[in-house]
């Protein structure tokens, strides 16, 4: 690679100068790894050294609510709060380091392939649990198959959870706006309202179709999963990308443990657990089944 000239040293010296005197907080490598530290601690994620932008931008925001000038001094803090307002900053604190994409029946082919399993399983009464939920885009998408498949009369329960408490409370409002993606016109007619006056241009999720889903905050990395009885199917999709290998494994074999026999994970379509054979097989596209 060729040296810089002299002018343009001079214009990326100048730029880099302008970036940090548009910086509105200290925030060095030291923060950075620190913040890597504890939302490993707190959540499992992984954050990999490309990230410093992404903590920067969606942490600023909590140290203008907090008046902090520094992150330092946030995260400091951060570390020596206790009580009910320290655990209502430290979910926060995951609130802004989460990510959340979701969307109606994205990744279509596993909503056919549930349809197609529940047929094949028999039973009215299925037990589904939704791990990151978001902002009940995926949940609902599984409620309106189990309808669909089994009729509005079954008795199926759907545990819809995340970690992050802003988005679970979008989703149990049930609330979209009404060109929401994936969602067909026949699908629009039989599980949505559509809003009228002040609420034109949103659509709500039928109460009788809400009513199957139970939306609870949950750390996968909690001591103790208090999940009730065991599933038969689990979405745990596009979750496992976040987390280092040992991570991966010590949560695949807590979600083996809460599953039934012969049980299902549809996991994301970026994800491969054929390392962990003794827990489960691959099944079909994306999908494993309890060993």
């Amino acid at each position: 690679m060729s040296a810089l000239s002299a002018t343009e040293f001079a214009r990326v010296a100048a730029a880099a100068a302008s970036d940090r005197a548009e910086q509105e907080f200290a925030f060095g490598s030291a923060d950075f790894e620190r913040v890597r530290s504890l939302i490993y601690e707190r959540a499992g994620i992984s954050l990999h050294a490309g990230k410093q932008a992404m903590v920067y931008s969606r942490l600023s925001r909590r140290l203008r609510e907090t008046g902090h000038r520094s992150f330092g001094a946030y995260l400091q803090w951060l570390e020596t709060a206790r009580g009910v307002e320290g655990e209502r900053e430290w979910q926060e604190f995951v609130n802004c380091l989460t990510t959340n994409l979701t969307a109606f029946f994205r990744e279509e082919h596993h909503f056919t392939a549930l349809a197609e399993d529940l047929k094949a399983r028999g039973t009215g009464s299925p037990r589904i649990w939704c791990n990151a939920a978001s902002t009940g885009e995926e949940p609902y998408s599984i409620a309106m198959t189990v309808v669909e498949t089994l009729g509005a009369q079954c008795n199926a329960r759907i545990l819809a959870s995340d970690i992050d408490t802003k988005v679970l409370a979008t989703a149990s409002r049930g609330v979209y706006p009404a060109d929401s993606r994936g969602l067909s016109p026949e699908r629009l007619r039989r599980h949505c309202l559509r809003g009228t006056g002040a609420n034109a241009g949103t659509l709500r999720i039928r109460p009788e179709l809400a009513k199957l889903i139970e939306f609870r905050v949950h750390n996968l990395m909690a001591p103790q999963w208090s999940l009730g009885e065991p599933f038969d199917f689990v979405f745990c999709r596009n979750v496992m990308i976040y987390f280092d290998a040992p991570t991966q494994r010590k949560v695949l074999e807590r979600i083996h443990a809460v599953l039934k026999p012969r049980g299902l994970l549809y996991v994301g379509h970026s994800e491969n657990f054929t390392d962990s054979r003794d827990l489960f097989r691959l099944r079909g596209k994306t999908i494993y089944e309890r060993v």
